[in-house]
């Protein structure tokens, strides 16, 4: 009998890295989902993965992933807490073996970067906005945290220029990673009538309307006043207008949005919705998406959002939504308020025929998921994560 060698069992001491993301909160938001789906990765690749935050109602999520959240004050930007934040980070990092602590806000930053320079834990961080830089460059001082990973993450072309420009960001040190979305729950084929015919009985949609939404909350720079002003150059009342989304206390700008379309003679046409629970029935009740910003989105999940459920999208030409967008193929692309541009773009949508718009819905949706879904976000930074513990890149997978 040929001698067989025996096969060496796999060592015991082989341990998975352990990887901490900090952030203020788990209540909602770009972030916050970003995190729940990057600690689901990590456990479903066999990572450690910890979450520390002052809770919410996303945690239960994260512990079902088989996450573990740790509850520190880490909204808080008194330079006292911070100091007692970075602490307790400290004696988590060395009690747990963390390799890599990830960073995704401003204030839990700077706990994190003192804690990981006190135990010698690799230093990452995600970009996720442009911040304001407040007066005297004081802000920007406390900013620029953010940018002392040793890999940076931004969300978007846009943002790794914004840091390299006003941070002085080493180009070597940034990892560009667009936001993905959970292409499971943006499929149109997964919404049901019912949920459809559910949410137009809710906001007393009428039949036969094409309807123009607006998704966003209430705030001044997302623009819903320039859609409600490009809607009066329309001239069209056999349309519907949907502003969907909380004031989230802004209750002068609501009353200003009310009046504006009151001047304008627009009750019949517009209508403030709050905020939705079911955002993709609200796109398949949506024949054409506006993003209106008229500061420049970091990342703009809206166009994404809604190119995945086929629809097009008319968003401003600044920002990401550059990045998120194809001018004439998925959308339009106008200028920052400027409501006859956006009355122009409004106008080409409704005058498309029906073979028209769905050959623009099947570029949107392929557009979409070939670029912004959440599995490729998360290969991506688990990707940096290898790059910065020094171990082979994930083989690409083929298209």
């Amino acid at each position: 009998m040929d001698h067989v060698p025996p096969i060496e069992a796999p060592s015991a001491t082989i341990r998975q890295p352990v990887v901490l993301q900090v952030l203020p909160a788990l209540v909602t938001g770009g972030v916050e989902r970003g995190t729940v789906d990057m600690a689901v990765a990590l456990a479903e690749a066999g990572w450690k993965a910890m979450v520390a935050s002052e809770g919410g109602p996303m945690v239960r999520e994260l512990t079902r992933a088989g996450a573990e959240h740790i509850t520190l004050p880490l909204a808080s930007k008194n330079p006292l807490t911070i100091r007692a934040n970075a602490l307790k980070l400290a004696d988590i990092i060395a009690a747990n073996g963390v390799d890599i602590v990830h960073a995704r806000s401003r204030a839990p930053a700077w706990s994190a970067w003192i804690a990981a320079q006190a135990t010698g834990a690799h230093y990452v961080t995600t970009f996720h906005g442009t911040y304001n830089l407040g007066w005297f460059g004081l802000k920007q001082k406390y900013n620029a945290v953010m940018t002392r990973g040793e890999k940076v993450i931004a969300i978007s072309d846009f943002i790794a220029e914004h840091a390299r420009r006003i941070y002085g960001l080493e180009a070597e040190r940034v990892r560009v990673v667009h936001r993905g979305i959970d292409m499971t729950r943006f499929d149109p084929t997964r919404v049901s009538p019912e949920r459809i015919i559910q949410l137009a009985q809710k906001w007393r949609l009428p039949d036969g309307y094409q309807v123009i939404m607006l998704p966003g909350r209430l705030t001044r720079w997302k623009g819903q006043a320039v859609l409600i002003e490009a809607l009066a150059l329309l001239g069209r009342h056999d349309v519907r207008c949907l502003l969907v989304g909380s004031d989230q206390g802004r209750t002068g700008y609501r009353e200003e949005l009310v009046e504006l379309i009151k001047r304008r003679d627009l009750t019949d046409v517009v209508h403030l919705a709050d905020e939705c629970s079911d955002m993709p029935a609200a796109y398949m009740l949506t024949d054409v998406v506006v993003s209106a910003s008229t500061d420049p989105e970091a990342f703009g999940r809206v166009a994404v959002e809604g190119q995945a459920m086929g629809r097009p999208v008319i968003a401003t030409a600044h920002g990401a939504t550059n990045e998120t967008v194809l001018p004439g193929r998925t959308g339009w692309l106008t200028a920052p308020g400027d409501p006859e541009a956006l009355a122009q773009a409004l106008d080409r949508f409704l005058a498309l025929s029906g073979e028209e718009r769905d050959l623009m819905a099947k570029d949107a949706m392929d557009f979409v998921r070939a670029k912004f879904s959440k599995e490729s976000m998360c290969a991506s930074t688990l990707d940096v994560y290898r790059e910065v513990l020094g171990l082979a890149l994930a083989a690409p997978q083929a298209e």
